[in-house]
């Protein structure tokens, strides 16, 4: 496209949207103005008459040329190309009105890298402090340090987006599930470990948050809104209990949708949420869920699932894992996360996307158990980097796994995985 056209366009058409862009833009248009006024004026008053109307014309154009060509140099390169926007600016219009942000679950988030943003993920966590988790922080002293060390917090972090289960309720009040053998909830002031740990979203879909019934979960969900914690996986009803959570970090938009298979019941102790009732989003019967994950692909340069399923303390991934796998990569999945068996599982790609079967307990209870991290670097193509970092659950403690137990963790995890490869740095390559 002609030059001279193009600027017209974008200042006509008001490409840039940046606050520097439109001064810019404006500043064009000013300067255009001023120059074709200038230019009739000498037009009109030229001394010499030996030159034609014709001649003046052309002239009075070349001088224009020159004017537009300069301008043309002093716009950004990121508008010089016709329907390309400001870095950052494919999300630009979502960004700058917060209201539609809120009401439809949008955060923004600034890459420690350009074009990058990462994410880490783990396991379940516990704050209930009549288990031994919590009560042995308490014991050592409040600080976090004394439950997660300090190398592993850095690594937690260190990543942009931060994501653990949630596996209790915040609340106070309620009646313990009649029957349950095991029931979690923790005191609503317990919510400030979430940042302490680096956390940026927890998924509510498992099968404790609603261990203190209707009104545990509900005092869940106000406890994270007042921290300005983002949850997925519950609500006060199927459409908030389904609903995606986004981030935007540049041109890079990224879902994360949970889900939960357990308990795998028709009448389940932690209810499903309903058209107008509070509760989790459940997968058992997984079409919601693959309806939810690709309307999630069209709104999203990436899907993640994060989601609670198989067979307590089994390596293996059970049957219902591996199908729903397929068909959460089939319905539009780029990255699938599991949790629940409270141990390490497998990894496997079903084309290009990779599943994490189990990641195990993280923070949870107080038996020796590996366990680990996994880190994920996103750019507008995809995955750029994938790694898990082997970390160690003993004596109420979590941390980073050094030397040998380092090197057993990846070599086990890679035994029971399937068509990968992980260096001894965690970094995971598909055959």
């Amino acid at each position: 496209m002609e030059k001279r056209t193009l600027i017209r366009q974008q200042l006509n058409h008001g490409i840039a949207r940046s606050p520097i862009l439109i001064f810019l833009t404006t500043f064009a248009i000013v300067v255009v103005a001023g120059v074709s006024a200038m230019l009739l004026y000498m037009k009109h008053s030229e001394d010499t008459v030996t030159m034609s109307g014709e001649e003046n014309r052309e002239e009075t154009e070349q001088k224009e040329e020159h004017v537009l060509d300069a301008l043309w140099e002093s716009i950004p390169e990121e508008t010089a190309e016709e329907g390309n926007g400001t870095a950052g600016g494919k999300y630009d219009d979502i960004l700058s009105d917060p209201e539609y942000m809120k009401a439809n679950r949008i955060y923004e988030k600034q890459g420690k890298k350009e074009g990058v943003i990462s994410f880490g993920f783990a396991g379940d966590i516990l704050f209930d402090d009549e288990y031994a988790m919590m009560a042995n922080l308490l014991r050592r002293g409040v600080s976090i340090e004394n439950g997660i060390s300090e190398p592993l917090l850095a690594q937690m972090h260190d990543v942009d987006i931060m994501m653990v289960n949630n596996e209790f309720s915040y609340t106070n009040r309620g009646t313990p599930t009649e029957g349950k053998t095991y029931t979690f909830r923790a005191d609503t002031s317990m919510v400030s470990y979430l940042n302490d740990m680096g956390v940026d979203i927890v998924s509510l879909a498992n099968n404790h948050v609603y261990d203190f019934g209707e009104t545990g979960l509900l005092d869940t969900l106000d406890t994270l809104e007042q921290a300005e914690m983002p949850y997925v996986g519950a609500g006060r009803n199927l459409e908030e209990a389904a609903a995606p959570v986004y981030f935007i970090s540049g041109d890079v938009k990224v879902a994360i949708v949970s889900a939960t298979q357990i308990e795998r019941l028709d009448n389940p102790d932690t209810k499903e949420a309903g058209e107008n009732s509070p509760g989790v989003f459940r997968c058992w019967n997984p079409e919601k869920l693959y309806g939810v994950v690709a309307a999630a692909e069209e709104n999203s340069d990436f899907v993640i699932v994060y989601i609670h399923w198989g067979t307590e303390n089994v390596a293996e991934p059970d049957w219902a894992q591996l199908a729903q796998a397929e068909g959460l990569a089939q319905a539009g999945a780029d990255l699938i996360i599991g949790d629940h068996p409270h141990c390490l599982q497998g990894i496997q790609y079903y084309g290009d996307v990779p599943v994490f079967y189990s990641l195990g307990n993280f923070w949870f209870n107080s038996k020796t158990l590996d366990t680990g991290m996994v880190k994920v670097d996103i750019s507008k193509d995809g995955i750029e980097s994938l790694q898990f970092v082997p970390a160690i659950q003993s004596d109420c403690r979590t941390d980073l796994a050094y030397g040998s137990d380092k090197e057993r963790i990846l070599a086990e995890l890679n035994s029971i995985s399937y068509g990968i490869t992980i260096d001894g740095d965690g970094f995971i390559t598909k055959n």
